[in-house]
């Protein structure tokens, strides 16, 4: 029952809730799998629970903690107490019956399931995974915490950049530390054991790299539910307030503001390359793993820096469904060799570089 519970959360509902995740789900090593993967999937029911706008920001808070909690009560062969089973009835009912999606509605009503295969993984995985689910809701407590409810028409803004900084380890450079930490414990011998404190520091900036591709190609449409994660100090520095940025044109004022915060993006995506190449050549799954995201963060960020309207989410720097299918293959074929990859990290740099100062100059 165990291993058709495990086979169903880590096959069709993972496929379901996560589509691309999936995909580098599918070529990571055996030994990674389960805890990366159960970890991901009651960090989305997390996430779930804190997006789901029709529900007030204190109930979502209350609801976010006490899925917390119960994480961080399991113990191998556990079983729920009163309370604990409560909260997972509470989160079914108030927050499963809100989503449009059916496969998270899906996840959210299959949370017992997945902590009680949680429970499964070893002392080691289990106490990793809790720490990445702890941080990881520690960064939607703060969104809920910092921003008003998306309906309020109301927008609030980070002060500063160190709270982006900040806000960008917890809910993604946080991934990064952790899958370092999986690699070292699951294949021993991959990542070079005297490099493991720069490995642990690259892993966080390659997922703050990632991370912040999200928070500029995002920008548009969060501040339209309220939530401005551009920091009122640098907004400052270029005459412009949060508000201003829901304003038709003001992508051309900001644009200083959005190539600086790239520049910032493309030194963290530095990292993030250094520590592919600090994968061995022929570690091809887990080179992979790291490839697919970095590519499609850089050439998201290329769209990013020629959009005129970044501002407007009628105008997403997104890349397209063909785009990645190239990606795809031309990183699986090229994978193994540096010299391949290293023309190729170079060509996208350089490219968003280029355009960049073009446009400074123009």
């Amino acid at each position: 029952m165990q291993n058709s519970n495990r086979a169903f959360l880590l096959g069709p509902l993972l496929k379901g809730v996560s589509r691309s995740f999936y995909l580098t789900m599918r070529v990571l090593p055996a030994g990674m799998r389960d805890p990366v993967g159960k970890a991901y999937l009651l960090a989305r029911a997390a996430d779930t629970i804190a997006d789901t706008s029709l529900i007030p920001p204190p109930q979502r808070l209350a609801l976010l903690l006490a899925l917390r909690e119960r994480v961080n009560g399991i113990t191998a062969g556990a079983t729920s107490g009163a309370a604990h089973a409560d909260a997972l009835q509470r989160i079914a009912g108030e927050v499963a019956d809100q989503q449009t999606q059916s496969d998270e509605k899906l996840l959210l009503e299959s949370l017992d399931g997945a902590l009680d295969v949680l429970a499964q993984l070893d002392e080691a995985d289990r106490t990793a995974v809790r720490e990445i689910v702890t941080t990881l809701t520690e960064g939607m407590e703060f969104d809920l915490n910092t921003f008003p409810d998306e309906r309020s028409g109301k927008v609030a803004a980070l002060g500063t950049w160190d709270a982006l900084d900040r806000y960008t380890y917890l809910v993604a450079g946080c991934v990064g530390e952790f899958w370092t930490k999986m690699t070292y414990m699951h294949l021993p011998g991959t990542l070079d054991p005297a490099l493991r404190e720069t490995m642990y520091q690259r892993g966080v900036r390659f997922g703050k790299a990632l991370q912040m591709v999200n928070v500029l190609r995002d920008c548009g449409k969060d501040l339209r539910i309220g939530r401005c994660y551009l920091p009122v100090t640098m907004l400052a520095q270029a005459g412009l307030a949060p508000e201003d940025l829901l304003h038709p044109g003001t992508s051309a004022r900001a644009r200083p503001l959005m190539f600086g915060l790239v520049r910032i993006t493309l030194d963290h995506f530095r990292a993030a390359i250094d520590y592919t190449f600090a994968l061995p050549r022929l570690s091809v799954r887990l080179r992979l793993a790291c490839l697919w995201p970095i590519l499609i963060g850089l050439e998201t960020l290329e769209r990013l820096v020629g959009n005129d309207d970044w501002l407007d989410p009628a105008r997403p720097s997104k890349v397209t469904r063909n785009d990645v299918y190239r990606i795809l293959a031309c990183s699986t074929l090229a994978a193994p060799s540096n010299a391949l990859l290293d023309r190729w990290f170079k060509r996208l740099l350089a490219r968003i570089e280029t355009r960049m100062a073009a446009i400074e100059k123009a």
